[in-house]
């Protein structure tokens, strides 16, 4: 199996809280976690500002976004998989990318909130 790469904004608060979990449950460390916001030198597959607007994962190769991305994290991660496998169904991915799109409306707000509370 080949290892996971996620691509994360390294300057958001909320993104740095969820990818530490990520990194915790991650005993297996099959998951490359790239901090787009201060990995200058990482060699990226897409544009920086594509990166940093949403979140993307490489899995065996493709390039996945949004949810799908989500998805495939949590199929590396042992106590998650069976979520990143229900969302390979595609009305189950479809609801958590409806989900996702209406969270990135509403990131800027909790960024701030975040950025507040510490």
């Amino acid at each position: 199996m080949s290892r996971l790469v996620v691509w994360h904004d390294g300057a958001c608060p909320l993104c740095r809280r969820e990818i530490a979990l990520m990194r915790r449950l991650d005993r297996r460390g099959a998951i490359e976690f790239v901090d787009v916001a201060g990995d200058g030198g990482v060699a990226c597959p897409l544009d920086r500002e594509a990166l940093l607007a949403r979140f993307h994962a490489r899995e065996e190769g493709r390039i996945l976004s949004g949810a799908a991305a989500f998805a495939a994290m949590w199929r590396a991660i042992p106590l998650l998989r069976p979520l990143g496998l229900a969302a390979r169904s595609p009305a189950v991915l479809a609801g958590l990318e409806a989900a996702y799109r209406l969270f990135l409306m509403v990131r800027p707000r909790l960024q701030a909130l975040a950025r507040r509370a510490g």
